[in-house]
């Protein structure tokens, strides 16, 4: 029986940075929220190899046809397999002006957790993704990793090659980027690794431009701690799992500045 698909709307808010696939060449993670505030977890998403009027941006609204995800081994509640061909794009990605008001109407509305409650929602229900407005960001750690993919994935990059298939570089990232941050459901720091696709787009041009990578990683530190997390920030982390081992991770950072409750609503 052939399952219906379900046109939604989302605002889209996390996109990661791509990483290879053997079947789509390359896949990003990418996630929104709904009118009615539900998640949705939109995979796969081809991104880079789709129509340029279909490439999205964050906090800009898409309609889509989904259905549930067919893999067998995905049983998130918020994940849904896209009909990529059916992505529309709705105007212009919302505006950060008066406070982010336009991103803040929707983002102030979903519901909010530390890391604990959103473990047990998983352990509940599968749920596996959320915001997470974390009390204090401790750290942001920097930890080298291999700057060269799997060797089963370069074997696939030359294979594209061999056969003329349209290839557009995507280079790995020498280094991992935690997070160490404090919630108040308990008394030790959480870590989790951050993959957000601007991250990664901010590190490769810091070292195009600085002509070193250790650099490019110390300005990626400085901007995602420094400044995004900086006391006059009212930071939240978007929060999700990854397959198979279904590992929390930071997907992006929304980082509008603090203002009182009533300059809101003036």
């Amino acid at each position: 029986m052939t399952t219906l698909c379900q046109t939604t709307r989302l605002l889209i808010t996390v996109m990661t940075y791509p990483h290879p696939s053997s079947k789509y060449r390359e896949l990003v993670c990418t996630a929104g929220i709904t009118a009615q505030g539900e998640w949705v977890r939109l995979y796969p998403v081809n991104y880079r190899y789709r129509p340029r009027h279909q490439q999205f941006h964050k906090y800009q609204w898409i309609t889509v046809e989904l259905r549930p995800h067919a893999a067998g081994n995905d049983k998130r509640k918020e994940s849904r397999q896209p009909r990529l061909d059916s992505i529309r794009v709705e105007g212009a990605p919302l505006s950060t002006d008066d406070g982010w008001r336009e991103r803040r109407a929707i983002i102030d509305n979903v519901p909010q957790h530390t890391m604990t409650q959103l473990q047990e929602l998983y352990n509940k229900d599968r749920t596996s993704l959320g915001i997470v407005r974390p009390t204090r960001v401790l750290d942001r750690d920097i930890i080298e990793a291999s700057a060269e993919w799997k060797p089963e994935w370069q074997v696939l990059f030359d294979q594209l090659l061999l056969f003329g298939e349209p290839q557009k570089p995507l280079r790995k990232l020498p280094y991992k980027f935690q997070y160490v941050f404090e919630c108040d459901d308990s008394p030790r720091p959480h870590r989790a690794s951050i993959i957000d696709w601007e991250l990664g787009t901010l590190f490769l041009k810091q070292a195009e431009r600085l002509g070193s990578e250790s650099a490019a990683a110390e300005s990626v530190r400085e901007k995602f701690l420094n400044q995004m997390c900086a006391s006059d920030r009212d930071i939240r982390f978007f929060i999700g799992t990854r397959l198979p081992y279904n590992t929390w991770l930071v997907l992006g950072v929304f980082w509008p500045p603090r203002v009182c409750q009533t300059e809101l609503f003036d």
